[in-house]
């Protein structure tokens, strides 16, 4: 399976923007540890982590690369809540998705109570920090493996 892990809006601040919150680590600093880990548990599976800061590229990239032998772990960040094209564009993939939030977001802001996506995804976890994509990944392994 081809894993990609999409990062939303103003995740490439990860690191910086409020650690206290979402760490001190950013997707660069997770990618090799992940790789290694893939490599290791499940032989065979690829990655690759890419952020998008624009709703349309985001929404145009997964359409390209939809298909058989693909899952997606997406963190789209604020998106999750307010964007109806990425809701939409969840909605129509046949590859799966599996929602991912650094922060526990069911322990924050109302509005960030409510996803968008949630009904077009495979699952959704949050507040793990980095171990919630890594548990996603392997959901979508295994998912595809029955």
């Amino acid at each position: 399976m081809k894993l990609y892990v999409l990062h939303g809006i103003n995740l490439d601040q990860l690191g910086q923007r409020q650690p206290e919150i979402y760490g001190a680590q950013t997707l660069s600093d997770q990618l090799p540890i992940w790789e290694a880990w893939l490599e290791k548990s499940w032989p065979g599976n690829s990655i690759e982590a890419l952020q998008f800061n624009d709703e349309d590229v985001l929404v145009r990239f997964m359409q390209e690369v939809d298909g058989h032998g693909v899952g997606f772990v997406l963190n789209p960040g604020a998106w999750t809540h307010q964007s109806l094209p990425i809701r939409d564009a969840v909605a129509g993939l046949t590859a799966p998705v599996m929602e991912v939030h650094l922060s526990h977001t069911y322990a924050r802001e109302a509005f960030r109570r409510v996803s968008l996506l949630a009904p077009y995804t495979q699952g959704s976890l949050s507040g793990l920090g980095w171990l919630g994509y890594r548990f996603a990944m392997e959901a979508l392994i295994l998912r595809a493996s029955h």
